[in-house]
């Protein structure tokens, strides 16, 4: 997935080889290697991703936040619930939420640090937030001894509003809960200036309606992807830890690197998997308008080597709670 070229970095790189020319050989032979360290570093760290964040299926995500506490209207009492881990205090309370009927627990608070819990040690606390969107979080700290989580079912939408329209994406606080995080701290926000797309590629030949692949290779473009960014100017964005990886497949949206730089696919990419943190998936009635977007008039340009079709016009867009389900 290509990233838009960072034009303060193109300058640190031009002072940096400019440098390089101007001092001796041997000089440049003592540095060579801090260079090549900060490289291999750099593509070691891209590479290591933690065991539990590669899933292949985003229905076997169950993930909370460390250090965090949440209140909320109590529908199972810890006292009486314990569990081994803070993953089947997870699948305790989603039994409480299915896609069908009311949703009585849409979080969840567990104590899994036994010489810190002391007597709340396994305690599962099942609990629904009066504000799914606005969770009641008591603590949120390194001393904090719970670990918190949310769930949605099928209930967590809000829309990427643009003047075609709204695109309604399903949350997916039990697969990226730190990514859906910052995604409600934009939902409190009157705008997002500085939020919108600004590269479309649709499928081309390449893959048909439902996103299953027809060539062979695909050299691209197009790359079937609707590219944007959710750095809203008055939010100071921190980047973002890598969550849940799954096989990225059409309609999934999901961060490049730590964010704020996002997508959404418009294919299955199996030769993305596993490199992006997924924490959104388009209502799959939204996918036209995707589709729409991805058609609107393009420029061909070159970002580090890499042919993409960069908007004409970028696509201004807010994060709102949906208006429909």
């Amino acid at each position: 997935m290509a990233r838009r070229p960072n034009e303060e970095g193109e300058w640190r790189w031009l002072f940096l080889v400019g440098l390089a020319c101007i001092v001796c050989f041997s000089i440049y032979f003592m540095l060579s290697p801090l260079f090549a360290t900060r490289i291999s570093a750099d593509w070691s760290n891209g590479l290591q991703i933690a065991k539990d964040e590669v899933v292949e299926d985003i229905s076997g995500c169950c993930k909370g936040v460390e250090h965090q506490e949440l209140w909320g209207a109590v529908a199972k009492w810890g006292t009486d619930h314990l569990v081994n881990s803070s993953r089947e205090c997870c699948q305790a309370c989603k039994t409480m939420c299915g896609d069908d009927g009311p949703c009585l627990c849409n979080s969840w608070v567990y104590c899994g640090d036994q010489q810190r819990c002391g007597d709340k040690y396994r305690q599962c606390w099942l609990k629904k937030q009066e504000d799914m969107f606005s969770p009641d979080i008591q603590e949120s700290h390194s001393e904090v001894y719970w670990t918190s989580g949310l769930v949605y079912g099928s209930k967590g939408i809000v829309a990427l509003e643009t003047q075609y329209g709204a695109i309604r994406l399903k949350l997916l606080p039990d697969c990226a809960p730190k990514s859906v995080a910052y995604i409600l701290e934009l939902l409190k926000l009157r705008h997002c200036a500085g939020c919108h797309f600004y590269r479309a590629e649709g499928r081309g030949v390449a893959w048909d309606t439902e996103g299953r692949q027809l060539t062979k290779d695909i050299t691209g473009p197009p790359y079937a992807v609707l590219q944007g960014s959710l750095e809203a100017q008055s939010f100071a964005f921190k980047e973002l830890p890598l969550e849940a990886c799954p096989m990225m497949k059409r309609g999934m949206v999901g961060w490049l690197g730590g964010g704020p730089d996002f997508f959404i696919s418009l294919a299955n990419h199996g030769e993305w998997y596993p490199k992006h943190t997924v924490f959104a998936t388009v209502i799959r009635e939204d996918m036209a308008l995707v589709e729409k977007l991805a058609d609107l008039p393009t420029t061909l340009n070159v970002w580090n080597g890499v042919k993409v079709y960069v908007l004409n016009e970028n696509v201004n867009l807010k994060v709102t709670r949906s208006k429909t389900t």
